[in-house]
């Protein structure tokens, strides 16, 4: 199929005398959405005004002296506009350039567009049965499809928490969702975070089912890239490429696509059956850089936000309480816009909101659960009822079943929905917080921890330097207080030294405390599969990037630092 040119924004001859060299930001009168202009004596160059982190407003940059770069106003990330590279975080992203045009005198800029691979060997829509396909929502992101005679599951987080001991579920999964694991026919997972990866559910199936097909996309951090550390025997992984259909039957079929901005690691899928095609776009930031089927019968994405560190356990400077507050109140509304505008655009017949149902349940993290709060599928909902009454918004509960037949057939019909029976314990009580705290904590008093040395080792061995940040690690308890027999070191990541005081105050600068059974499970394992891109990757990231100033952070979760790219 070929690629097709989309033209975003027009500049007649008078706008064009208008530009300034160096950075114009110019906004589209039809859409709205803005874009980057750079001029200079070389010509004319422009991008979306997007952040490719996730997704900010750029803003001028007045700390930059040329006029070429703009700074993201989400998490202060910076773009050079006249090389299109960013300069902080340095070595990360390059800024996908949209063509400029020159017509009559006018300026055009387009977006070329890469043929739709949905749209190759399309299948006719053929009618579906009553309880053909049904949709079963167990979990966070657990989604069981039945699809004819074959079963299939979304991401199964069913036990255990999430980043180390930092996420818990909300919901309660129904009793028989581990016999629903065992029994699917394949499996799907989208990316390594460990609310989609989860290693305590798969340590089950692989102890029942080591066979089990599943599926993922080819990413440059693979999903699976701790296994071998990780415990679980699984022999039937499937590493699949982008954007092509996987024929399971002469009726079904998948295709796996790739996330704009995250595109080394998070993953969607459609899933046609009989030319009925579900979407889901997990968590994907922008998903095939945002090019997606439109009215697909039924789309599912995430909602709720407020899954990040940043700001929740950051403190000092700018970070009041009041401060946070705002920051937290601002992102929620500004992701509930997004999802809007999104459903909207694609006019799904069928949107549920998931992926979101997780709590900080642990006792020693309620100053975090109380802060970082979260929006809500209802509230998204009934967003989506009041600006786009003709879609069907369905706010799953666990063991909720849709019939997508019955629902195609009539939207308003009742029976389209199941919800669990009246009394069903939706919201989890108990989590076992002891079995998997008393996990991380096992690695504390482990022979290597004995000798100082461990930490220039650990540093030396994850490899990230280069990049102008000095953090403070100190070791805590539970409840975040140093722990006297603790560690507390200094790391410089421009050269990679381990400083005795801390350098010159121009630096940019952040203490970060841990809880020591986290950190000293993390640096046990390496790269554990259970802990990556946590809180810890966080400070590091976008920390660093506030300037000179005075942070500190407290975390439930840690990783050492992995790479000279920024974690999600």
């Amino acid at each position: 199929m070929a690629q097709n040119g989309k033209l975003l924004l027009t500049l007649d001859s008078e706008a064009v005398l208008t530009l300034k060299s160096g950075v114009n930001f110019k906004k589209s009168q039809e859409d709205g959405k803005c874009y980057i202009i750079y001029k200079d004596e070389h010509g004319v160059k422009a991008c979306k005004n997007q952040c490719k982190h996730q997704g900010g407003l750029f803003i001028k940059d007045m700390e930059d002296i040329d006029g070429s770069v703009v700074r993201c106003t989400k998490h202060y990330w910076k773009l050079d506009a006249s090389s299109m590279k960013y300069v902080n975080p340095p070595d990360s992203f390059e800024q996908d350039q949209l063509a400029v045009v020159w017509k009559d005198g006018n300026l055009l800029l387009m977006e070329v567009c890469p043929p739709d691979p949905w749209l190759v060997d399309p299948r006719d829509q053929e009618e579906l049965e009553v309880g053909e396909v049904m949709v079963t929502y167990l979990t966070h992101a657990c989604m069981e499809l039945k699809l004819g005679s074959k079963r299939m599951l979304f991401d199964p987080w069913l036990t255990g928490p999430a980043f180390a001991r930092g996420w818990w579920l909300l919901h309660n999964p129904p009793d028989n969702s581990l016999e629903k694991l065992c029994k699917a026919d394949f499996i799907y997972i989208s990316h390594m975070h460990s609310d989609h990866l989860s290693y305590p559910t798969l340590k089950t199936l692989s102890e029942r089912c080591p066979d089990m097909p599943i599926y993922v996309g080819d990413t440059s951090r693979p999903v699976f890239w701790y296994l071998d550390r990780s415990g679980v025997t699984l022999t039937n992984i499937n590493v699949v490429p982008f954007g092509i259909w996987q024929d399971i039957d002469k009726h079904l079929r998948f295709m796996i696509l790739l996330d704009g901005v995250h595109p080394e690691m998070d993953t969607c899928i459609i899933v046609d059956y009989k030319g009925h095609m579900i979407l889901n776009t997990v968590d994907c930031s922008q998903p095939n850089k945002g090019r997606l089927p439109h009215g697909v019968d039924l789309m599912m994405s995430d909602f709720a936000g407020g899954a990040a560190g940043f700001p929740a356990t950051f403190s000092g400077g700018k970070y009041t309480e009041s401060w946070k507050t705002m920051f937290i109140k601002n992102e929620r509304k500004k992701l509930l816009n997004y999802k809007v505008q999104l459903v909207k655009s694609l006019q799904p017949k069928i949107y549920c909101p998931f992926a979101g149902y997780f709590t900080e349940a642990h006792p020693s993290d309620k100053y975090i659960k109380e802060i970082n709060l979260k929006n809500s599928a209802e509230e998204l909902n009934s967003l989506i009822k009041k600006h786009i009454p003709e879609i069907l918004a369905w706010t799953p509960k666990p063991g909720a079943v849709l019939d997508l037949g019955l629902a195609l057939r009539d939207r308003s019909n009742s029976e389209a929905i199941t919800d669990p029976p009246p009394g069903t314990q939706i919201y989890k009580k108990r989590w076992e917080f002891d079995q998997y705290v008393n996990h991380l904590d096992s690695f504390i008093d482990d022979e290597i921890f004995r000798h100082a040395g461990w930490v220039q080792f650990y540093y030396t061995w994850a490899g990230f330097k280069n990049y102008d940040l000095v953090i403070r690690v100190v070791e805590t308890d539970e409840d975040f207080n140093p722990l006297p027999e603790g560690y507390d070191y200094l790391v410089d990541f421009l050269d990679l030294s381990f400083p005795r005081e801390r350098p010159d105050k121009v630096r940019p600068y952040v203490e970060i405390k841990n809880r020591v059974g986290v950190i000293r499970h993390v640096v046990k394992r390496r790269r554990d599969p259970d802990c990556f891109g946590t809180h810890f990757d966080l400070a590091l990231t976008l920390v660093s990037r506030t300037g000179s100033g005075e942070i500190q952070m407290y975390t439930t979760t840690g990783s050492g630092p992995t790479s000279k790219q920024a974690c999600p």
